[in-house]
C-alpha cells in the first residue's frame, strides 16, 4: 500500500477555502488545519473569560475579539485565530485574501488542550511576537487550574508568571486588572476529553 501524500494548498487556495467554509482554519507552509470544534471544558472557558473581561472592562476604551477573528501575524502570513484578545485602542484591520484581520491586539489568551500546548507556547507565541504592540500573552490550561502569562519588556525579553493555586489570582499589567482562577473555571470539570488540531486531508 502506497503512503498517503498530503495535499498542498497555496495561499490562494487557503483564502478561498476560508472564504466558502463555515470552519475556520489555518495555512502554515502549504498545510491546512482545522482550528473549528472545541471541547465542553474549552467552550465553558473560553464562555467565562469573555464574561469576565467584558466586566472588567466594561467602563474603559477596550474592544475584546472572540476566537472568530482573524489575527494577522507578519511572521506567519496570513493570519491566526486566538481564543480571544484584546485591544485598548482603536481597532485596526488589513484585508487579507477579502477578509477582514485584526493588525494590532495588545492581550492574546489561548486557551490550552494537551495536542496544542506545544504548539500555543512554541510557534504560534513567536509568530503572535511579530506583531506591533502585542505586549501580553496569556495561556490557560484546559485539564487543570494553571495560568500562564507572558510580559514583554522594554528591551523586548518576556517575563513569565505562573498561578496554579485552587484559590489564586492572576495580575494583567497591560490592562492592570486581577482575574481570579476560580472566575475562569467556573463550572468546569476537569478531565473531559480535548480534541486534536485536524488536518484537512484527515477528515
Amino acid at each position: 500500500m502506497s503512503a498517503k501524500v498530503k495535499p498542498q494548498y497555496s495561499l490562494e487556495d487557503y483564502l478561498e477555502l476560508e472564504r466558502k467554509s463555515d470552519e475556520k482554519w489555518e495555512w502554515f507552509n502549504g498545510e491546512v488545519f482545522c482550528m473549528s470544534g472545541v471541547s465542553p471544558s474549552h467552550g465553558l472557558i473560553e464562555s467565562n473569560l469573555s464574561f469576565v473581561f467584558g466586566l472588567k472592562l466594561r467602563d474603559r476604551n477596550c474592544r475584546i475579539f472572540p476566537a472568530d477573528v482573524r489575527i494577522k501575524t507578519p511572521a506567519a502570513p496570513p493570519y491566526r485565530y486566538a481564543d480571544l484578545s484584546v485591544v485598548c485602542a482603536q481597532p485596526l484591520y488589513e484585508d487579507i485574501g477579502g477578509v477582514e484581520c485584526l493588525t494590532n491586539p495588545e492581550i492574546i489568551v489561548e486557551v490550552l488542550s494537551p495536542s496544542t500546548e506545544a504548539y500555543d507556547r512554541g510557534d504560534k507565541f513567536t509568530y503572535y511576537k511579530s506583531i506591533p504592540g502585542f505586549k501580553e500573552y496569556l495561556l490557560v490550561a484546559q485539564h487543570r487550574s494553571h495560568l500562564t502569562l507572558f510580559v514583554k519588556k522594554d528591551d523586548a525579553t518576556w517575563n513569565q508568571t505562573e498561578v496554579n493555586e485552587p484559590n489564586g489570582s492572576m495580575w494583567l499589567p497591560s490592562l492592570d486588572f486581577t482575574i481570579a482562577l476560580d472566575e475562569i473555571y467556573r463550572g468546569v470539570e476537569f478531565g473531559s476529553a480535548t480534541p486534536a488540531i485536524v488536518p484537512l486531508e484527515n477528515l
